[in-house]
C-alpha cells in the first residue's frame, strides 16, 4: 500500500513538473507573440495617429476628385453657381474700385476711364465664357491630377506643422521580426498564432487543475505521512508556488473592437484599438516596485517580497529540512518558520486581495469605455473589455490551498 501511495505521489511530481516546464515555455511564447501584436494594434498607430488620418483623407479626397464628371444637368448647375459667385466678386470689387478713387483726382481720372472703356461691363459680359472655362478646367483629368497633388501635400504640411511626429521604432521592429511584411497582414497573423497557443495554454490549465484536484484529495484523504510522501508533496506545493510566483496572474486589457466614422459620404473604420495592456507576475511587479526609486513603492516591493515569497519558500524549504534533520524539530528558527510564519504569510490574502483587484479593474474598465460609446450619436462606437484571470492566479491559489491542508495533515511528521 506505501508504494502504492509513493508511486501516485511521484506521478504527481512528474507530471506537474513536466507540465509546468511546458506551461511556461507556451506561456513565453505566448506573451511575446501578445506583447508584439498590443504593440503594433496600439491605438497611437490607428485611430489616435495622424500620419493613418492623412492617409485616409488623402485617399477620400482623391478619391471624391476621380468621381468628379461634370456632365448634363450637373454641368449646367454647376455653372450657374460658378457664374453667381462671378458676378459677386465682379461686383464687389467694382464697388470698391469706384470708392477708392473717389478722393483724389488722379482717380477720378480712372474712374471715369472705367466708366468710357466699360471694364466692368465687359468682365461680366464675359462671366459664362470664365464659368465654362472653370468647369472645363475642373473636369481635365491633368488638372484633377495636379489637383490631388496640390491637396495632398497641403495635407502633409499641415500635418507636420501641427502634430508631433509618431515614434514608429517600436512598430517597425515588430514589422521586421515576421515574414507577413505589412501592419494588417502581421496583425493578421499573430492573432492565428496568439490563438494557437491560447488553445495550449486552456489545456494545460485544465490539466494543472486535474492535478491539484488529485494531490488536494490524496493529502485530506491520508492521516499520516511518510518522510519521502511528505517531501514529495511539499515539492508539489513548491512547483504550484513558483508557478504562481512567475507566471501572469492579471492581464488587463481595455480596448475599442470597433469605430466607425462617415466622412465625405466614405466609411472609415478602426478595429482592435488598444488603449491600455499590462499583465504581470508577482515577481515582475515586485521587482518593478523595487526600480521605481520611490520609498513608499520600495517598502510595498519588500513587503510583498518577505511575506507572499520569502516565508512560503522559507517553510516549505525549513519542513523539509525538520523531516531530513530530526534534531531541527527543537530548532527555535525552524519551528518559527514552520509553525509561525503561516500567519504572517499572506498567500491566502494575496489569491483574495488579486481577486477583488481583478474584479475592480474590471468594472471600472467596463463603466468608462461604455461612456466612451455614448459621447456621439454620429460616431459608432464600440469597447471591449478583455482583462481577465492568467494562471499564474491559478497556480498560486493552488498553492495556499495546498500548502495550507498539508500543514494540516502533516502534524504528526513534523511533531518533534
Amino acid at each position: 500500500m506505501k508504494n502504492i501511495r509513493l508511486l501516485l505521489i511521484i506521478s504527481l511530481l512528474l507530471s506537474l513538473g513536466t507540465l509546468a516546464v511546458l506551461i511556461y515555455q507556451t506561456n513565453h511564447q505566448k506573451r511575446l507573440i501578445k506583447e508584439d501584436l498590443i504593440e503594433i494594434s496600439d491605438i497611437k498607430y490607428g485611430l489616435f495617429n495622424v500620419d493613418e488620418w492623412r492617409d485616409i483623407v488623402s485617399e477620400i479626397i482623391a478619391k471624391k476628385i476621380d468621381e468628379l464628371e461634370v456632365q448634363g444637368k450637373d454641368k449646367v448647375i454647376l455653372e450657374k453657381k460658378i457664374a453667381d459667385f462671378l458676378k459677386n466678386v465682379i461686383h464687389d470689387f467694382e464697388k470698391d474700385y469706384y470708392d477708392k478713387n473717389r478722393d483724389s483726382f488722379s482717380g477720378i481720372i480712372k474712374n471715369i476711364g472705367a466708366s468710357a472703356f466699360d471694364i466692368f461691363g465687359s468682365m461680366k459680359i464675359r462671366i459664362p465664357e470664365f464659368s465654362k472655362q472653370i468647369v472645363e478646367f475642373l473636369d481635365d483629368p491633368e488638372n484633377k491630377k495636379n489637383l490631388k497633388a496640390y491637396i495632398t501635400a497641403k495635407i502633409n504640411e499641415y500635418a507636420e506643422n501641427t502634430f508631433s511626429e509618431v515614434d514608429y521604432s517600436a512598430h517597425n521592429a515588430v514589422l521586421k521580426k515576421y515574414p507577413w511584411g505589412d501592419r494588417p497582414a502581421t496583425i493578421a497573423g499573430l492573432r492565428t498564432l496568439l490563438n494557437d497557443f491560447q488553445e495550449q495554454s486552456n489545456l494545460y490549465k485544465y490539466i494543472l487543475a486535474v492535478i491539484a484536484v488529485l494531490t488536494a484529495v490524496f493529502i485530506f484523504l491520508s492521516q499520516v505521512f511518510s518522510k519521502m510522501e511528505f517531501i514529495l508533496l511539499t515539492l508539489v506545493c513548491l512547483l504550484f508556488l513558483v508557478l504562481g510566483l512567475t507566471l501572469p496572474m492579471i492581464e488587463i486589457d481595455a480596448r475599442i473592437s470597433d469605430f466607425k466614422i462617415s466622412l465625405l459620404g466614405e466609411q472609415i473604420n478602426f478595429q482592435q484599438q488598444v488603449i491600455y495592456y499590462k499583465s504581470k507576475s508577482i515577481i515582475e511587479v515586485i521587482q518593478l516596485m523595487i526600480q521605481q526609486g520611490g520609498f513608499d513603492l520600495l517598502m510595498v516591493g519588500l513587503l510583498v517580497f518577505i511575506f507572499s515569497v520569502l516565508f512560503p519558500l522559507s517553510k516549505l524549504i525549513t519542513s523539509v529540512c525538520m523531516v531530513l534533520l530530526p534534531r531541527m524539530k527543537s530548532n527555535k528558527i525552524a519551528l518559527f518558520l514552520v509553525y509561525k510564519t503561516g500567519k504572517w504569510s499572506m498567500a491566502d490574502v494575496m489569491v483574495v486581495a488579486i481577486f477583488m483587484a481583478y474584479i475592480g479593474f474590471s468594472g471600472i474598465l467596463t463603466e468608462q469605455l461604455s461612456q466612451i460609446e455614448g459621447l456621439s450619436s454620429k460616431v459608432e462606437v464600440l469597447t471591449t473589455n478583455q482583462s481577465s484571470i492568467q494562471i499564474g492566479f491559478f497556480a498560486f491559489t493552488a498553492f495556499a490551498l495546498l500548502s495550507l491542508l498539508l500543514n494540516k495533515r502533516s502534524q504528526k511528521t513534523l511533531a518533534p
